[in-house]
């Protein structure tokens, strides 16, 4: 009785799994087939979705582009991009607009620009080192002091700076715009060298020192090669960031010889009763070209610096 029963079992289990079969063999090839008819289409829809986007915010670059080749009358009368005419003229006029061609200005923010990434490059490199590296007295309590003062906004403290700096004499100078960044007051730069410095292995200082390398020589021989990425990182950040800064420029620089090319720019609608707004287009395609040309020859350095210094 027992194995009858059994049999029967064996036979039922044998017989819905050979019913089950063709049903699942029919299911499992529609599901295959489904996702691979349905996954072009997502793909397709994302990437027009992605350029749809693209083209959106990059449409204002391009009409500025395109006015700056398009006569006043016709500038803001015509949102479209494509070019009738194209006024070369306005790049003639807005570079000789001034007393001082349009290049001296390009030199002065090339200066300023230059002082400054020299700056943050010495100065937020040794403060990283020091704090990534070297034990003192207080070091977590001056690491977050540090990292409070990048939630601090820049007009909080621009009236003292401005007191202080005008003090020493150094109002109409670009010494009010560099000295800070040797001083180590980016602390974003200081907190991002910190992160990719920690990254490094310690074995490297302690086979350094094994070999008669002090704190100088390990940072200069062993770790400063190794941070190629964050100083490539700071340096298009700050060439970015100082290039198009207005603010404090426009309060320590008030003589026209001194202008940068963000105060050069106003100046075309202060100067002139009649704003020409086709100089003022090409001359901010001129300015824009050298960020367009630093970031794009400087965008590996930069996703590796943020993509190395992310993540720990």
């Amino acid at each position: 009785m027992t194995d009858l029963l059994n049999r029967r079992r064996h036979d039922d289990t044998a017989t819905s799994a050979i019913l089950a079969a063709p049903t699942g063999a029919t299911r499992t090839p529609a599901r295959s087939r489904n996702r691979r008819v349905f996954s072009p289409v997502r793909s397709i829809l994302k990437h027009v979705a992605l350029i749809a986007g693209a083209l959106l915010m990059i449409y204002p670059v391009l009409w500025m582009v395109a006015s700056s080749l398009r006569p006043n009358d016709r500038i803001f009368n015509d949102p479209s991009l494509v070019l009738k005419t194209f006024e070369i003229e306005n790049y003639v006029n807005g570079w000789n607009a001034f007393a001082q061609p349009f290049g001296h200005y390009l030199i002065n923010s090339a200066l300023v620009v230059a002082g400054c990434i020299l700056g943050n490059l010495v100065a937020c490199s040794m403060a990283a080192y020091a704090f990534a590296r070297l034990n003192f007295r207080g070091k977590k309590w001056w690491f977050a002091i540090m990292l409070v003062t990048i939630m601090l906004p820049f007009h909080v403290i621009i009236v003292p700076q401005y007191i202080m700096f005008s003090q020493l004499g150094w109002v109409n100078t670009y010494l009010p715009l560099i000295i800070p960044k040797i001083l180590a007051t980016d602390a974003f730069f200081v907190f991002l060298m910190v992160q990719f410095i920690r990254g490094i292995p310690k074995e490297l200082d302690e086979a350094a020192r094994i070999d008669g390398a002090g704190h100088g020589r390990t940072f200069l021989q062993v770790i400063l090669p190794l941070m190629v990425p964050a100083l490539g990182t700071t340096t298009i950040f700050t060439f970015i960031w100082v290039w198009n800064d207005f603010f404090s420029q426009l309060i320590y620089l008030t003589k026209p010889e001194k202008y940068t090319t963000p105060l050069a720019l106003r100046a075309f609608v202060d100067a002139q009763s009649a704003t020409d707004w086709g100089a003022i287009f090409a001359m901010s395609v001129v300015s824009l070209l050298p960020v367009f040309l630093v970031f794009l020859l400087g965008q590996r350095f930069l996703i590796q610096g943020i993509a190395t210094t992310g993540g720990k």
